[in-house]
């Protein structure tokens, strides 16, 4: 009894020690201050030129259907990829692909269909996300009151967790149709300052309960070659 008691007290002297290695013990007063960090990655944003972004929602957020969309950008505008709409009570999802003045998006069944770029973009357009002035990298320069939280790992990277509140018109380069009152969570890359992800809190439409959109980012500036379907 005696040796089991010691090798319990051992094991559990060791778990401890391997969860201190696994937590950031930085003092909050130690952190980068928020706006430092808003400004650097929203320059950092601003020259990434691909992308993988996913977009979540959950809940009744925007007066527009999309659920989730995911695919490869490029900052000029091409893109492609996969968007899930609601219908009624189904949940739809097309391939789309953004070339030139064009949207292609093709359903389950049945071919390619084209669609002007102005239409499509009042549901999704993923010509803005990367975009300078009108997507992520405006999204959070223009972050307001913003503060560092913690230090975190996501996906196997080092970021800087900042809480702000955000400009509801540019988070519809997002999600179209999302209403005032928009706050959210940025994980900043603590090298580059890359958005890494960022979990966003979105008052509900017509008395519904609030939702989230969350986004993550990754494989930037990876290749990515973009044309219409044939």
């Amino acid at each position: 009894m005696p040796r089991a008691r010691a090798l319990l007290a051992l094991f559990a002297l060791l778990a401890t020690g391997l969860a201190g290695c696994n937590k950031d013990e930085t003092p909050p007063s130690d952190l980068p201050a928020g706006a430092t960090l808003i400004a650097e990655s929203g320059a950092a944003m601003a020259n990434v030129k691909t992308a993988h972004v996913r977009i979540e929602v959950e809940g009744d957020i925007s007066t527009l259907p999309m659920r989730r969309a995911e695919g490869d950008l490029i900052n000029t505008g091409e893109a492609k990829g996969t968007v899930q709409l609601k219908q009624g009570e189904a949940l739809i999802e097309y391939e789309f692909v953004v070339a030139g003045q064009s949207i292609y998006l093709k359903g389950g069944t049945g071919g390619w269909q084209t669609l002007p770029a102005a239409m499509a973009r009042t549901i999704y357009d993923p010509s803005a996300i990367l975009d300078s002035q009108r997507g992520i990298p405006k999204l959070i320069a223009t972050a307001a009151e913003p503060k560092t939280e913690a230090k975190e790992q996501v996906d196997g990277k080092d970021t800087y967790r900042v809480a702000v509140k955000l400009d509801s018109a540019l988070v519809g380069s997002l999600v179209p149709g999302v209403g005032e009152g928009v706050t959210g969570k940025l994980w900043l890359d603590s090298q580059t300052k890359h958005l890494v992800k960022a979990v966003l809190s979105v008052p509900g439409t017509s008395g519904n309960a609030p939702g989230t959109i969350t986004v993550n980012v990754s494989a930037i500036d990876a290749p990515v070659t973009v044309s219409a379907p044939v």
